[in-house]
């Protein structure tokens, strides 16, 4: 079977381990593992008997409810098939730019609708600072751009945080590019676990600028990845086009119930802010005492890993005597077999990861 570019391909590290799909430990898929809420599989269930319907082709209902929680009007929302259909839009509309700028490393659905429609692609490094920093002592990180790259005839295309480096860029320092391109999209497929207080999301100013485009994700954080929802913010005008590039109803039934029981679950919201934290200190220090490993700083729920030894090897050897799966960086050519990437779990889970790692 091949190797998955993606994290969460149980199916393969199930034939790898020799063990049931179930029976694996998956650190490589970067979602939460408090959810699903309950209020959303409440809402599923609720909805089984309007699935002999159509969705509301207009998702009105969805985009009320992404209007109240963002406080954005409904006109500048378009619910997708998961952020990777919204991006396969993004894609051919950087395509009729002269060019595109991709912050590096970056993520390989990046890579794969830029050349679905033939960008042209100018990449710009960001520099990986390594040191065992306390992922909670770390400030903000300031997104700096080489003036030669700036041009109104180019598209920017960045997340935020970092995936895969889990750096968390300030909006001051994004919103200068704005000014200098002529279409500026911000994947923040993970701002959701920055607490409120400490976010940098540009959905506050996005009514300001035309030409700002923002993907956020309901699967991570709800821990729903199996239904496949995510959402656009940008203009109406610009939406309305997209809407008429893609196919009718991306969005099935049961999405849109969990994910409107979702956005008004607050007490899901709060429990997550209030894990997070010190669930990845646990594991970030716990990595950073074992010889070989360099953990970096993260503001997401995942920790990207140095390695003095191949990381591809490491990610076989837990499969195979422990059943854990970690999520290797091959896909990322910046980064090669010498990095690994680690969700963070629950403690105990955590726990075992790092156990595992001492006794390979």
């Amino acid at each position: 079977m091949r190797q998955p570019a993606h994290g969460g391909n149980l199916a393969w590290a199930a034939a790898l381990a020799g063990c049931p799909p179930d029976a694996i430990l998956d650190f490589s898929a970067s979602i939460s593992p408090l959810g699903p809420p309950n209020s959303a599989i409440a809402a599923i269930k609720s909805q089984i008997g309007n699935i002999k319907h159509y969705p509301d082709p207009n998702y009105s209902e969805l985009r009320l409810a992404l209007s109240h929680f963002h406080q954005v009007p409904s006109e500048w929302i378009l619910p997708g098939n998961g952020s990777a259909e919204l991006l396969t839009l993004v894609g051919r509309e950087l395509a009729q730019l002269a060019a595109t700028i991709l912050i590096t490393p970056a993520f390989g659905d990046y890579y794969r609708t830029l050349a679905a429609y033939n960008t042209k692609v100018l990449e710009c490094p960001l520099s990986l600072v390594t040191g065992h920093t306390l992922p909670e002592g770390e400030a903000l990180r300031s997104l700096v751009i080489d003036k030669g790259q700036r041009t109104k005839d180019k598209g920017l295309l960045l997340n935020n945080p970092h995936n895969p480096t889990g750096k968390l860029f300030s909006r001051e320092s994004i919103l200068p590019y704005l000014e200098q391109f002529a279409l500026v999209v911000v994947d923040e497929a993970f701002m959701d676990f920055v607490p409120p207080n400490e976010e940098q999301s540009l959905i506050p100013v996005v009514q300001e600028y035309p030409n700002l485009v923002i993907l956020r994700s309901l699967t991570k954080f709800y821990s729903l990845p199996g239904l496949r929802l995510g959402y656009a913010i940008a203009h109406p005008d610009c939406l309305a086009k997209w809407q008429l590039w893609r196919d009718p109803w991306p969005v099935n039934t049961l999405a849109v119930a969990a994910a409107i029981a979702a956005l008004q679950d607050t007490e899901f919201q709060q429990q997550t802010w209030a894990w997070l934290p010190p669930a990845r200190n646990q594991l970030f220090q716990g990595l950073a005492q074992i010889p070989g490993l360099q953990p970096q700083a993260s503001a997401a729920n995942f920790l990207l890993v140095e390695s003095q030894e191949s990381t591809s090897h490491l990610q076989q050897q837990l499969l195979k005597y422990h059943q854990i799966l970690i999520r290797d960086c091959l896909s990322f050519k910046e980064l090669g077999d010498r990095f690994f990437r680690v969700a963070v779990r629950q403690e105990s889970d955590n726990q075992r990861l790092l156990t595992a790692l001492k006794e390979n």
